[in-house]
């Protein structure tokens, strides 16, 4: 049984980690480890996955801690390279594994495809006859063999929709709705799109254009919840004197979340701290985070006006209660997920048995990363822990090594210059022993 509170595992060591780690994939061994020691991709594989490769490039992987998900804890991997985000995302797991957790659900993973007809004289008619012919072509798209087909999946609905105003006009939109399982589904879904275009040709009597599906995955969608005692949220100074109370903290994290929901401009970075939390994971299973971005700003337009993903509140007790639904289309089967060893030990590590699994622990973590950056905003400023952990980066650019890195970073921080220039005079200062 795997236990994400793991105390004092920042200080460890890097092979003490490992360890730690080992211990979470019992009773395989160690050695499963491999792909995060070695970057996880040879040259050979890489050339086999992309076009003109010349190279790797690689990222650092952290393992978020403390994270229960629907009661199960769970050991988070989490490839990015900005500081502070798997510290915070922990951090804030760790107030709500108070609570118990994160509850997180999922809808079914339809996938929706989209097929364009243009040059249609007739749209309501066209659409009534396609409409008319729905279950005949759901039969004929799942007529073709499919591995996912053998899994369950398949086509599920034919949605008709009218697009009345465009730079070329008129045209008719057919949506193909695919279950694709535990797949992310890309392929599946194209491949069906392309099957059914010459049927809806005949049909309306018209050119199918468009054949894609859509990222705007938003019947897969995935929700987390959390509920944080107020007594949790308290901001103690070094000498035991609360700073903030859990009241002000709660309070200044409603106020935060209000202001994106109610501007576009803090929306934007509002909704990007969630998924500084999001990428991370998708990233470090193999999965598309370009097609994860793009559903979850499209989404966050829904209702004609871009606003927060997020919704914080409190409940009648006054605790902190945050709800975070998206959009969420990540698979375990195919694609880079059964290519990368990487990204195969990162689902291993987790434990996950469905894509949908999957999607809840992943939104879970985004509305953790989102309390976090909400939590830093509403108290003591988001550059105090964020800078501190960034004075790394900088020690290193400097030029320190080896202790002389925490040193530096540790003099920058205290003195809240986190400077390259002020970064080269510590280490010159330290090096020649003043």
């Amino acid at each position: 049984m795997t236990n994400s509170r793991i105390a004092g595992f920042y200080a460890l060591s890097l092979a003490a980690r490992r360890a730690k780690l080992a211990q979470a994939f019992a009773p395989q061994t160690p050695p499963e480890l491999t792909a995060w020691t070695t970057g996880g991709l040879s040259a050979e594989t890489a050339d086999h996955m992309i076009e003109n490769v010349v190279g790797m490039y690689s990222l650092p992987l952290g393992v978020a801690l403390n994270f229960t998900v629907n009661g199960r804890d769970v050991l988070i991997p989490m490839v990015v390279e900005e500081p502070s985000i798997v510290a915070g995302a922990s951090f804030m797991a760790k107030l709500a594994r108070a609570n118990g957790g994160f509850t997180a659900t999922s809808t079914e993973p339809l996938m929706i495809g989209q097929l364009q007809v243009v040059d249609v004289e007739e749209l309501n008619k066209a659409a009534e006859r396609v409409l008319a012919h729905k279950a005949e072509l759901l039969t004929y798209v799942d007529a073709a063999e499919s591995s996912l087909k053998s899994r369950g999946g398949g086509a599920r609905d034919i949605e008709v929709r009218i697009i009345e105003e465009s730079p070329i006009g008129e045209f008719l939109v057919i949506h193909l709705i695919y279950d694709v399982r535990d797949a992310m589904g890309a392929n599946a879904v194209n491949t069906a799109c392309e099957r059914l275009a010459p049927k809806i040709e005949e049909i309306t009597g018209r050119r199918v254009h468009l054949k894609i599906l859509s990222n705007l995955s938003d019947k897969r969608m995935a929700k987390a919840t959390c509920v944080i005692p107020v007594k949790e949220l308290e901001i103690a100074a070094q000498d035991g004197i609360l700073r903030y109370s859990g009241e002000e903290v709660r309070d200044g994290i409603i106020a935060a979340y209000a202001f994106a929901a109610a501007d576009p401009y803090r929306a934007a970075t509002h909704n990007k701290g969630i998924m500084n939390g999001i990428d991370p994971v998708v990233i470090a299973t193999g999965n598309d985070w370009r097609a994860i971005e793009a559903g979850a700003h499209a989404y966050a337009a829904h209702s004609g006006k871009y606003t927060s993903l997020s919704i914080w509140s409190k409940d009648n007790a006054g605790n902190l209660v945050g709800e975070l639904e998206m959009p969420l289309a990540v698979g375990i089967v195919g694609g880079a997920t059964k290519v990368h060893p990487a990204a195969q030990a990162a689902i291993k590590l987790m434990n996950v048995k469905s894509a949908s699994e999957l999607a809840e622990i992943i939104v879970s973590v985004g509305l953790a990363q989102n309390m976090a950056a909400l939590r830093a905003l509403a108290t003591e400023g988001i550059q105090r822990g964020h800078m501190s952990l960034h004075a790394r980066q900088v020690a290193i650019a400097a030029g320190a090594e080896g202790e002389l890195i925490e040193r530096v970073s540790s003099q920058m921080a205290a003195e809240s210059v986190v400077r390259i220039d002020r970064a080269k005079e510590i280490l010159k200062a330290m090096e020649s022993g003043k």
